[in-house]
């Protein structure tokens, strides 16, 4: 039997940071490892049934612990939706590095620092890479 154990959360810094009502940034967050229901529930909320793009916002809503003061519940679809798009992009390249089983996070050369911002893996959830599998014949070809 192995000692190794599986890593479920992990610490990020967000390049520009979520600004609150009061003006407060919040930079430091930790995310979990996405379960099955968190990738599959989302389809049944009316927002991702009306536009399939919220699917990213309520996804992370879900798997986002803590972003700064934030924890739990407060981190909410408002709150990923208030995200400047280099934190959303951040998060959703994230998302998919630590759910596709890697746990060298983040990627070398990704957001060194605020003002260093440079490209992140394709940033799509699993379940929108198996839509476009399905649009090509299952081919996995976006």
């Amino acid at each position: 039997m192995s000692d190794a154990t599986l890593q479920t959360e992990f610490e990020f810094t967000l390049p520009r940071g979520y600004v609150d009502d009061e003006g407060v940034v919040h930079k430091q967050g930790r995310m979990r490892l996405a379960t099955a229901a968190d990738e599959i529930q989302p389809l049944n909320d009316p927002r991702t049934q009306e536009n399939g793009s919220y699917l990213t916002i309520i996804l992370l809503s879900r798997v986002v612990e803590e972003l700064g003061e934030l924890s739990g519940d407060e981190v909410d679809a408002s709150v990923i939706e208030s995200l400047f798009v280099a934190d959303l992009e951040f998060l959703q390249g994230m998302y998919e590095q630590i759910n596709d089983g890697s746990t060298d996070f983040p990627p070398a050369g990704a957001y060194t620092d605020s003002s260093d911002q440079t490209s992140q893996p394709d940033s799509s959830t699993a379940a929108e890479r198996n839509d476009h599998a399905d649009e090509d014949g299952g081919q996995g070809n976006a």
